[in-house]
C-alpha cells in the first residue's frame, strides 16, 4: 500500500476507486481516512481531471455534486499544508478570506463538472448551460469581492514593508482569472448558429481553464499569501482592514462582527521592516523569493506640515486651490444663512467673480427663478429633499445643473453644493476606451 501511494497514477486510480464506492453508496465515514492517504501529494488540479473520467466513465453530474462536498473538504485538508486558522476568531478577516477559498474551491469544481457532462450528455445541454451562466455569473463575484479586498485592503499592508513582488504576481494572476470568466460569459452569450459542436468545445476548453485558475490560486494563497499574512500584519492592522471590508463585500460568507480593542492602523501609519525572526517564519517559497534582496520599507509620509486633514487623507492648501481649478465641472458653495461662500474652476460656463463672495445667493439669480431657488433651499433646511437636479440646451452644448444638501455627521444643514458641468462630449460616448489604451490615442 505504502509503496503504492508513492506513484501518482496508482493514487489516481484509488482515488477513483474510493469515488465510486461513495457512489455505490457505502458510508462516507469508512472512507474519509483512505481518501486523505491518497489526497496526500495530490496535486489539487488533478482531482478535477479524476472527476472528469468518473463522468466519462457513466457517473452522473448529479452524482459527483452530492460527493462534492466530501471531496472539497478532503481537499482542504490535503492543501492547508502549515496555514492553520483555527487559532483566529471568528469575523477575522483572515478566517473570513480562507472560509471564502472554501466557496470558491466548491464553485470551481462544479463549474469543471457541468462542462465535462456538457460535452458527454447531449440531451440535457440546454439545461447545463443554464446552470453553467447561472454559476459563471456567481464566479465574477469572486472578483469583486475576494479579490478586490486582498487587492484594496491587504497589498497596501504587505507594500509598505517593502514586499511588492508578491502583490504584484498575485494581482495578474486576479486579472487573468477575471478575464477568462469574461471570456466565458461572452461565450455563453454568443448565437452557436449550426456549429454546436465547435460551441460547446470553446466553452468546455474556457471553463476548464478558468476551474484550474481558481483552484491554483487558492492553493497560493492558502499555503504561500495568508500564512506570510499571519507572520507579518499587527491586530492593529487587521482591525482596520475589517472596518473597511463591508464596503468591498463578500464571497459567499457572512463573517460575524470581531471585536478588537487595539488601535486601528492604516498602511500610511506604519514603517515595519521585516526582523528575522518574521522571515524566519515566513513560507519556504516567500523566503526564496526575498533571498538576496534589500528589502527597503515605504517610508514615504503622508500627512506633512501644514496638511489638512479631511474624512479621508490630507491636502495642502496649495494642493486643494490646484485641485479645484483641475476639476471639468464648476462647483459653488453657499452656507447655511445663503451666502455664496467659495466658488472653483477657471474656465466656468456661469460667470463667477471674486465680487460675489458673502453675497446672498438670491441676488446671484435673476428675480423670475429666485422663488425657486428659495423652494429648493428650504426643502433641503427642512430635510424634505437632498438633491435638485436641472439640465439646459446652451446652444448646441448641454449643461447638467445639480444641487445637493451639505450636511454635518448629524445630519444638520451646512450649505448646498452646487455642481456645474458641460455633459455634450460624455452624452456622445460609445463602447469603452481602458486604461491601457490611453498611449495609442
Amino acid at each position: 500500500m505504502t509503496e503504492a501511494l508513492k506513484n501518482s497514477e496508482s493514487k489516481k486510480e484509488m482515488l477513483k476507486n474510493l469515488l465510486r464506492q461513495l457512489h455505490e453508496g457505502k458510508d462516507v465515514k469508512e472512507l474519509k481516512e483512505q481518501f486523505r492517504d491518497v489526497l496526500i501529494g495530490l496535486s489539487p488540479l488533478e482531482i478535477p481531471l479524476i472527476e472528469q473520467e468518473l463522468v466519462s466513465e457513466g457517473i452522473s453530474t448529479r452524482e459527483i455534486a452530492k460527493m462534492c462536498d466530501i471531496h472539497v473538504e478532503l481537499f482542504r485538508e490535503s492543501v492547508e499544508g502549515a496555514f492553520d486558522v483555527s487559532d483566529l476568531p471568528p469575523g477575522h478577516p483572515l478566517q473570513t478570506l480562507y472560509m471564502e477559498n472554501n466557496e470558491i474551491v466548491k464553485d470551481a469544481e462544479m463549474l469543471n463538472l457541468l462542462v465535462t457532462t456538457l460535452e458527454k450528455d447531449g440531451e440535457i445541454q440546454n439545461e447545463i448551460l443554464e446552470n453553467l451562466t447561472d454559476l459563471v455569473n456567481e464566479l465574477v463575484k469572486v472578483g469583486h469581492t475576494h479579490y478586490n479586498r486582498e487587492e484594496m485592503l491587504i497589498f497596501p499592508y504587505i507594500e509598505r514593508r517593502g514586499i511588492t513582488a508578491i502583490p504584484n504576481v498575485l494581482w495578474f494572476k486576479h486579472d487573468e482569472i477575471r478575464a477568462g470568466l469574461r471570456k466565458l460569459i461572452r461565450l455563453l452569450s454568443e448565437d452557436p448558429g449550426d456549429a454546436w459542436k465547435e460551441y460547446i468545445g470553446k466553452i468546455s476548453r474556457k471553463a476548464i481553464d478558468v476551474s484550474s485558475a481558481l483552484i491554483d490560486m487558492v492553493f497560493r494563497e492558502n499555503n504561500i499569501f495568508y500564512p506570510t499574512l499571519k507572520v507579518l500584519l499587527s491586530e492593529g492592522e487587521w482591525k482596520a482592514i475589517k472596518q473597511q471590508e463591508h464596503q468591498i463585500g463578500y464571497y459567499k460568507v457572512s463573517p460575524p462582527e470581531w471585536v478588537s480593542s487595539v488601535k486601528p492602523l492604516q498602511p500610511y501609519e506604519i514603517y515595519a521592516s521585516l526582523t528575522p525572526e518574521q522571515l524566519i517564519n515566513l513560507p519556504q517559497e516567500v523566503q526564496e523569493i526575498l533571498k538576496g534582496q534589500i528589502i527597503k520599507p515605504d517610508d514615504y509620509k503622508v500627512k506633512k506640515e501644514g496638511d489638512m486633514e479631511f474624512y479621508v487623507g490630507f491636502l495642502s492648501k496649495q494642493e486643494i486651490n490646484a485641485i479645484f481649478k483641475t476639476l471639468p465641472f464648476d462647483i459653488t458653495f453657499i452656507d447655511s444663512r445663503d451666502r455664496v461662500r467659495f466658488f472653483s474652476g477657471k474656465d466656468r460656463i456661469f460667470t463667477r467673480t471674486p465680487s460675489i463672495i458673502g453675497r446672498k445667493v438670491q441676488f446671484c439669480h435673476p428675480p423670475r427663478s429666485v422663488h425657486i431657488v428659495n423652494k429648493i433651499l428650504k426643502a433641503f433646511k427642512e430635510r424634505e429633499k437632498d438633491v435638485a437636479e436641472f439640465w439646459i440646451q446652451m446652444g448646441k452644448r448641454k449643461i447638467h445643473i445639480i444641487y445637493f444638501a451639505v450636511r454635518d455627521d448629524s445630519g444638520e444643514y451646512l450649505g448646498t453644493l452646487e455642481v456645474v458641468q458641460d455633459i455634450t462630449d460624455i452624452k456622445r460616448i460609445e463602447g469603452e476606451k481602458r486604461l491601457l489604451k490611453w498611449n495609442k490615442s
